[in-house]
């Protein structure tokens, strides 16, 4: 075999296994929501082993029992309020009580709130109540876990944090494509908090990239465009007109992004927003 054919079976091993997960844990916070669910799966199918975290102990545990029958791989349910950092605590130790370490976090968790119609109150009306209560899990909650988990990261001598974001926390949302709108049969628009905590997330990535580089342990965001999820006829075309490639995502778009920030192909990327919005950014 002369040097050439050498190169090309190297590369072509390396390129078949370097998406690879066989062998990694990855825990997901938020895992029986809208992109946790997706996520845990498409993670699963990757071939890691996958611990869904949800505060709804139940739906983790459904969720969890529907992909490990699906996959093949060890799938399990644990509940955990984000929020608080003695749930935190205790959701880590049980995780690692049962799948035996942590490789890779999706620190996925979010919140609306506990009322809807307070959640979508114009800005001028909003209540700090409300904005304290969405912080609590979508920054606070963000830090609990990222900490906790890191520190077991620390312990083992490296892994991936993968934080989910959302384009409006890089651009402001256009007011204009909320008349009319609607998700569920609900109006709706994005309020300031969201936005605020979003960008927040890509603020602690970015710290976070080069206070544990010496760790080996790697940090990046991952951000979404909108995601088709129930919005009425009205959004939709609003949001598409704004967006290059002239539609909405699906959450299985997102599922190449997740895969190369928790696999060893993105071994040299860290402190990074992966942004998959249709090109929406870009103008």
């Amino acid at each position: 075999m002369d040097d050439v054919e050498g190169c090309k079976k190297i590369m072509a091993e390396k390129s078949s296994n370097i998406f690879s997960l066989s062998g990694k844990v990855v825990l997901v916070t938020g895992g029986a929501g809208l992109l946790g669910q997706v996520f845990c799966k498409a993670l699963a199918i990757a071939g890691a082993n996958v611990a869904v975290v949800d505060i709804d102990y139940q739906a983790a545990k459904l969720t969890a029992g529907t992909i490990a029958k699906e996959s093949g791989c060890k799938v399990s349910g644990f509940g955990c309020d984000v929020a608080s950092p003695e749930s935190v605590l205790k959701m880590v130790s049980e995780v690692i009580s049962d799948l035996g370490r942590i490789d890779v976090l999706v620190n996925n968790a979010a919140s609306k709130s506990s009322n809807l119609d307070d959640f979508f109150k114009p800005f001028e009306e909003y209540s700090l109540q409300t904005w304290r209560e969405v912080m609590a899990v979508n920054v606070d909650g963000l830090f609990l876990v990222a900490q906790a988990v890191g520190k077991q990261m620390k312990l083992q001598g490296g892994g991936s944090i993968i934080q989910t974001s959302s384009i409006y926390g890089v651009v402001a949302p256009d007011q204009r494509i909320y008349e009319g709108s609607e998700y569920n049969g609900r109006p709706i628009n994005t309020p300031a908090v969201y936005s605020t905590s979003k960008a927040a997330v890509n603020g602690l990535t970015s710290y976070l990239s080069t206070y544990w580089a010496d760790s080996g342990i790697r940090v990046n965001s991952l951000t979404p465009g909108g995601i088709a999820s129930g919005q009425n006829k009205t959004f939709d075309d609003k949001y598409s007109n704004r967006v290059p490639l002239g539609r909405m995502g699906q959450a299985s778009e997102l599922v190449g992004a997740l895969i190369y920030l928790a696999s060893d192909a993105s071994s040299y990327v860290t402190g990074q927003n992966l942004i998959v919005d249709g090109g929406l950014s870009a103008w």
